[in-house]
């Protein structure tokens, strides 16, 4: 089984087991089964608008051929799930980061339990085994877990942590890690921040301050904005999309916990939604187990001809 498959695999199972059960008795493609394809593609957690676009087109496709076969059917629905990802700029699998910008900036965000700290770790050591130096800047200093945390990471990473007191401004905490990152010739920062979403007026001011105290040092900082997003959440990781958007200007996204869930399909619905871009994805609790996102792979993994004809 392949990282992308163990990645999906609920997902894929959930799929093909409902889509499957319109498919008995039937040698071609009619409503019946273009309806249990658009029940199978909401229950991914796809999201209502993004599978109404991609049925209505599947529908315009098959009218030209009501004797269309169900894996010809399949490769469509392949088709544009790609073409959706393309628009949301995941045209193919490109190094996720600018490594000619040094060091290179990114902002990690995301509400509190998403994942968002060991995410951090498990890219630090992913950049670490890459021979890139890496420092990591512990800004969320409002919970002594998150920064206690952040540190067993950055031990295991064999990477620099840069921490203040808690409490401490982080907006300081920032500016002392992307200091720390010119002056030992950093290639890249990881800056972690709060997750709160109580009150967007504070997170912005201080997304605001993070960015603009940074800009001292490295002016065309952060040069990515990271949402890390829980897919287990389902809907509420389109919710934390549009409220992390009001407080900030997002530029990539971290989905974890693919291999806990069956709603891969979010991945997909928020990349069309918000027209952001997929950089990483987790799929194990293991240190290795976040991968630079592969729209092919993933569609591959998702939608396998192999899963089809096994039905």
């Amino acid at each position: 089984m392949g990282i992308f498959d163990r990645g999906v695999a609920k997902t894929k199972q959930s799929f093909f087991q409902k889509v499957s059960r319109a498919l008995v008795g039937k040698s071609r493609v009619d409503d019946d089964i273009l309806d249990a394809m658009e029940e199978a593609l909401v229950a991914t957690d796809m999201g209502v608008d993004t599978t109404l676009k991609i049925i209505d087109s599947l529908q315009d496709r098959v009218e030209k051929d009501k004797y269309m076969s169900m894996e010809e059917l399949v490769g469509m629905l392949r088709e544009e799930i790609g073409a959706l990802l393309d628009e949301s700029g995941n045209a193919s699998a490109v190094e996720p980061f600018d490594f000619s910008r040094k060091p290179y900036v990114v902002l990690v965000v995301g509400v509190n339990g998403v994942g968002k700290t060991t995410t951090i770790g498990k890219l630090a050591s992913m950049l670490r085994k890459d021979g890139k130096k890496v420092i990591i800047g512990a800004a969320d200093t409002f919970r002594a877990a998150a920064v206690d945390q952040l540190q067993i990471w950055a031990d295991r990473a064999g990477v620099d942590i840069v921490r203040q007191n808690m409490g401490s401004d982080p907006a300081s905490v920032a500016f002392d890690t992307v200091s720390a990152a010119v002056a030992r010739d950093a290639d890249v920062v990881l800056i972690d921040t709060a997750g709160r979403l109580h009150n967007r007026v504070d997170l912005m001011n201080e997304l605001t301050k993070i960015r603009n105290v940074m800009r001292k040092v490295v002016p065309d900082a952060p040069h990515d904005v990271m949402l890390v997003l829980d897919s287990t959440t389902g809907q509420n990781a389109f919710q934390q999309t549009r409220e992390f958007l009001k407080a900030t200007q997002v530029t990539s996204l971290a989905v974890t916990k693919l291999d806990g869930s069956a709603k891969g399909g979010v991945v997909i619905g928020i990349a069309d939604q918000f027209h952001i871009p997929v950089k990483f994805i987790g799929i194990g609790e293991g240190v290795d187990d976040l991968k630079v996102f592969d729209r092919n792979e993933y569609i591959e993994s998702l939608f396998s001809m192999e899963d089809l004809k096994k039905k």
